[in-house]
């Protein structure tokens, strides 16, 4: 309520819950139980996780001058951001910015632990637009996850539900022909769905089968595998 009339942000609401050593970090697992909660319950949690709304740009500012800024070159719209926010305060916050690539790389490399998805760069002059340029520098690792299911049928799975270490299970993305044709025989499908904790339905299925995959490490997560191996036994 405090934002002057007709104030239009581009931004996200994000929750930040502390690690057992105290650290802050951003939880998309609370929003999401503030999201699907119902409205006593997120209460409850509005009061325990209250949400912050991070602002990635303003798109419009008519107290000011500006009707639209859309055209406006990106420079020049976060120094608006900058000045619409300056009395409003939290929960309303701008990004963290910078124009010096040393800078930027060091919020890269030191707030991956808290659930920063990464940087994205943007280009000065840039204006708001559909199809803009703008390059968003994930955090991804490489790593190995047991397959615990699929999506499709047996003999052609469309994706692997896999188990990555921090105990989620996701889906991959869509597999190559050449892929799906090799894990298949390898997956012995049981009955029954399972489903992600994300909601997504898929056929349990056991077998020593280990996927290597590339999977970012925050909500986000691109899970694609990149090679497969299975557990082998031998006598001497």
């Amino acid at each position: 309520m405090r934002l002057p009339p007709g104030v239009i942000l581009d931004g996200e609401a994000v929750v930040y819950v502390a690690d057992d050593d105290g650290t802050a970090r951003i939880s998309f697992e609370a929003a999401q139980s503030r999201a699907l909660s119902r409205p006593r319950r997120a209460r409850e949690l509005a009061g325990r996780h209250p949400a912050t709304y991070v602002a990635f740009d303003v798109l419009a500012h008519p107290a000011a001058g500006f009707p639209d800024l859309r055209p406006r070159p990106s420079m020049e719209r976060h120094q608006v951001l900058l000045d619409v926010l300056a009395d409003a305060g939290p929960p309303i916050v701008p990004v963290w910015s910078t124009t010096d690539l040393d800078e930027a790389m060091l919020w890269y490399e030191a707030l991956e632990g808290t659930g920063v998805e990464g940087i994205v760069a943007k280009p000065l002059r840039g204006a708001y637009e559909a199809g803009r340029v703008w390059a968003k520098i994930r955090h991804a690792d490489t790593i190995d996850a047991a397959v615990v299911g699929f999506t499709g049928n047996a003999r052609h799975p469309k994706a692997l539900a896999v188990h990555l270490p921090d105990g989620r299970v996701a889906l991959s993305q869509r597999l190559t022909t050449a892929l799906s044709s090799v894990v298949a025989p390898r997956l012995l499908p049981q009955t029954g769905r399972a489903f992600t904790k994300a909601g997504d339905s898929y056929t349990p299925a056991v077998g020593d089968v280990v996927v290597e995959v590339v999977a970012g490490t925050t909500r986000h997560a691109v899970v694609f595998p990149v090679k497969f191996f299975c557990s082998v036994s031998w006598s001497s």
